[in-house]
């Protein structure tokens, strides 16, 4: 008996059966979240198709970061599924986590990406979403390399943010200067607000 008949004898089948379930329900899990996300993309979809006529002042939407890396991992997804259903004619339900992975890189990412930044009639798509004029509790600019738009939603502590190509950096100041200038926009503290503060010198 050679040494690698042993090690092969010693594998139990049911060791081969728990890794096969503990994998499927691992997929499962990352299906379930997938399927939210994807969600949320949709809703994004939509609502640029019913906002996209409103736009003011906007640009083209940047790559996501590693956005070549999800367009390979949907092509590695694709093969997988399409083994599984067409060579293995295995159920549906068994690529349900792929699927949903496979939807959101090679489908969704690609599409809400080419969602045009910067400013609409009743708010801002910024890189992580959109957000009306309203719910703008504060914004400051961030210069460096590149200029950034940070925004303050009202009931959260995470800011967005909107990445503002230079030759759209004035007329950006001038439209929220505008915005706040007919209460679009209104960040001062109620509480402490004495009537001297002029939301305008924030912008």
């Amino acid at each position: 008996m050679s040494i690698f008949q042993g090690l092969g004898e010693g594998v139990s089948p049911w060791t081969t059966l728990d890794l096969a379930h503990t994998l499927s329900i691992v997929l499962l899990f990352f299906g379930v979240g997938f399927l939210i996300a994807n969600v949320r993309l949709l809703v994004d979809l939509f609502r640029f198709r019913r906002l996209r006529t409103s736009a003011i002042l906007t640009w083209p939407g940047r790559r996501p970061p590693y956005y070549g890396l999800g367009l390979a991992i949907a092509m590695a997804l694709g093969v997988v599924v399409f083994v599984k259903l067409v060579l293995q004619a295995r159920p549906p339900g068994d690529v349900f986590g792929e699927s949903m992975m496979l939807v959101y890189y090679g489908y969704l990412v690609p599409l809400t990406a080419r969602i045009a930044r910067g400013f609409y009639a009743d708010g801002v798509w910024s890189e992580t979403g959109y957000l009306p004029y309203h719910m703008i509790a504060g914004l400051s600019w961030r210069e460096g390399e590149q200029l950034t738009l940070l925004l303050m939603p009202r009931m959260a502590r995470v800011a967005r943010y909107l990445i503002v190509p230079r030759g759209y950096y004035g007329e950006a100041r001038r439209l929220l200067r505008d915005k706040i200038a007919q209460n679009d926009i209104h960040f001062a503290d109620r509480a402490l607000d004495l009537g001297v503060r002029d939301d305008r010198d924030t912008v």
